[in-house]
């Protein structure tokens, strides 16, 4: 992720900030222009972005929930902005706990959707293409004292993903975490899965990729469901990580791109953040010149997939070893074996391809 600065007064300013804190103008993002800007008010509800001050924009409808900071143009006949367009369903907002949990869900995926629009992936809404459109639904009711409700099954299908709003309740999202035996489960990770779900079915199903995705995963036209139940029943095969960024990835093909494809996503915005920081690795013990780092490029812009997998292990090396001094578990407790690296090199061509028009 980017950093940001108020262009009226230089204040440092981040993805999710509505406000500047030093001088106290309101802030808004323009997706388009991947920019975050100080505006103006210029009446009837319209805002003057001091990043581009010959237009003027709106703020996404969501705002007046506090779930978006997204702005749209004037004269635009959508009154949501690029990410919250494609919400389909959406809780109870009468539910202050249900607006909560929301809320939260809104701010993952707008990360999300940086990350996509950064990448020129396509997106249309199911109101544009129903057939190859994307939606979401946001499901299911707050838990009881007792941490029961309705089930709700978060998935993807056929462009529609479903998430369970309790992902977003920390308590809830832990016992789930331990249930399923993960090191890592964030609502941002469920967005850049479900995701990955919906890009095979864009960029690789009966494409030209689809024979070497078959190659490099397996071959998906294997029994799904059955899939699933022999992997809940009998655990993932011994040697797994040999093969798959995560033992769930094991369970199917689909679920192995999925998995890989939010992998990359994390790669490159984390290595983002650290190039917006300017951050170095120069470890002061060992004799690895691998391991030391300037992380001095654009990382969603960067053709070479070769650099961008040269620079994660000595950032993770670093961010565990920070995160092990606070008592935390590793921020990024992930094995890149030979293959897996492989898979995100797969990923990384087809991104590139959709990119260029060649998908």
């Amino acid at each position: 992720m980017k950093l940001f600065e108020c262009q009226n007064c230089g204040q440092r300013t981040y993805f999710e900030n509505t406000l500047c804190e030093r001088c106290g103008l309101a802030l808004g993002y323009l997706a388009e222009d991947t920019t975050l800007t100080a505006l103006e008010a210029a009446g009837d509800g319209s805002w003057r972005p001091m990043a581009f001050p010959d237009r003027y924009v709106r703020f996404c409808a969501n705002a007046e929930h506090e779930a978006c900071n997204w702005l749209v143009p004037r004269d635009s006949a959508d009154i949501y902005c690029r990410a919250c367009r494609h919400n389909r369903t959406i809780p109870n907002l009468a539910d202050n706990r249900a607006l909560l949990l929301w809320q939260r869900l809104e701010s993952a995926k707008h990360r999300l959707f940086y990350g996509l629009l950064r990448l020129g992936l396509p997106l249309m809404t199911k109101r544009e293409d129903l057939d190859k459109g994307l939606a979401f639904d946001f499901l299911g009711q707050v838990p009881d004292a007792f941490g029961e409700g309705p089930q709700v099954v978060t998935g993807h299908a056929q462009g529609l993903i479903t998430l369970d709003i309790s992902e977003a309740d920390d308590a809830m999202r832990e016992r789930h975490r331990q249930e399923m035996a993960e090191p890592y489960r964030t609502l941002l990770g469920h967005f850049r899965h479900e995701i990955g779900h919906y890009y095979w079915e864009r960029l690789v199903r009966d494409g030209v990729w689809h024979r070497a995705f078959r190659e490099m995963f397996g071959d998906e036209r294997q029994d799904y469901t059955a899939a699933l139940q022999v992997h809940y029943e009998q655990g993932p095969p011994r040697d797994w990580q040999e093969h798959c960024i995560s033992s769930y990835a094991s369970a199917h093909p689909w679920e192995d791109f999925a998995e890989s494809w939010a992998h990359y996503l994390h790669i490159l915005d984390t290595l983002e953040s650290a190039h917006a920081f300017r951050l170095r690795i120069a470890p002061q013990a060992g004799h690895n010149p691998e391991i030391a780092r300037d992380f001095d490029f654009d990382s969603y812009q960067e053709a070479d997939f070769d650099r961008l997998i040269a620079a994660w292990p000595p950032l993770t090396l670093a961010v565990n070893s920070l995160n092990q001094s606070m008592g935390q578990p590793d921020l990024y407790p992930f094995v890149l074996a030979p293959t897996v690296t492989g898979k995100l090199r797969f990923i990384h061509g087809l991104v590139q391809a959709s990119h260029a028009g060649t998908a």
